[in-house]
């Protein structure tokens, strides 16, 4: 499981399809749709109910995106303390 994975369903869940989610992500759909199968398969969990249209979770799905929105959260927060021990600054900046 990476974190490449969880970008992706959280996309694809956004989306609420495959073709749009992969042009946010900046990859090709057969390369959203094969990282997707492959952290439904390490899971064992299906994720999204690809019948419907527009696509939507499963409700077991509907947990693991939950649970993946609070990983890249607290992704994002171990970035920015590394990057605030180092010493370096960011955020926006406004000059008036």
């Amino acid at each position: 499981m990476t974190l490449t994975q969880l970008n992706y369903i959280l996309a694809v869940d956004r989306c609420r399809n495959f073709a749009q989610a992969a042009k946010e992500c900046f990859v090709t759909q057969p390369t959203l749709s094969m990282q997707v199968q492959k952290l439904e398969d390490y899971l064992q969990i299906i994720v999204f109910d690809r019948s419907k249209s527009p696509v939507v979770p499963t409700p077991m799905g509907k947990k693991v995106l939950e649970y993946a929105k609070t990983i890249m959260n607290g992704s994002q927060e171990l970035e920015e303390l590394a990057k605030s021990l180092r010493g370096e600054v960011a955020g926006e900046f406004i000059l008036a």
